[in-house]
């Protein structure tokens, strides 16, 4: 059973993200908040598997609670939830270590496929913030992917594959199907990726692999 916290000001969205994630029987939402200092304090309290957090909430705004949670709390997995699609959200969301971004008109469906993809150690990023996301990568991409190559380049060649599949969107478990491996060694495989090229997550590591070039060539592996 999935642990999940929800937090948001508005009670109403609070109800209506409850009642989705409840009709889901793998789910169980262990508590809510309605602003982003309380999310902290109960994320503290209630250890959730995932904290879905409103990127705008008085006190502490969602971005200030993942930075906190993400800090004190990594086995949470945070999504950001919002009705906002501005590209410096998305920038500042991923780079505080969110494992998602969803927005609030999304299909209650994405809503539930996310939380159980980041539960997994996935990464989940709506359709539309996914554009916004490949979208900057492709400008800049010639330097970018000059980095991002020189950065993997230390990586073993096993490494290699497991962040080529990490940055087609498979989880832990799908990784270990599709190398013949026990999903504990994919896991100590990602920790060291994820180690050896500084970064603070997986979608942040997701990134480096479309730049390098690595996401088709795991994909096909």
């Amino acid at each position: 059973m999935l642990r999940v916290l929800i937090a948001d000001d508005e009670a109403m969205i609070r109800g209506g993200v409850r009642a989705i994630l409840a009709s889901d029987p793998g789910i169980d939402v262990v508590a809510e908040a309605g602003d982003g200092r309380e999310a902290v304090e109960l994320t503290r309290l209630h250890r959730p598997d995932v904290a879905l957090l409103d990127i705008r909430m008085p006190g502490a705004d969602g971005l200030t609670a993942l930075a906190t949670i993400r800090s004190a709390l990594p086995g949470t997995a945070v999504i950001i939830l919002t009705t906002f699609g501005q590209d410096e959200y998305i920038a500042r969301a991923l780079d505080e270590g969110a494992a998602g971004f969803l927005l609030k008109a999304s299909d209650p469906r994405e809503l539930i496929a996310g939380v159980h993809a980041v539960a997994s150690g996935a990464a989940c990023l709506s359709p539309r913030v996914a554009r916004r996301v490949i979208g900057e990568l492709r400008e800049g991409a010639v330097s970018r992917g000059r980095r991002a190559r020189e950065l993997v380049s230390v990586l073993s060649d096993r490494e290699r594959e497991v962040l080529g599949l990490l940055g087609a969107g498979l989880s832990n478990g799908e990784i270990a199907g599709r190398l013949h491996l026990v999903e504990g060694t994919v896991k100590a495989y990602v920790s060291a990726v994820l180690s050896r090229l500084a970064v603070r997550n997986r979608v942040q590591a997701a990134i480096i692999a479309y730049e390098a070039g690595l996401v088709e060539e795991g994909g096909r592996g």
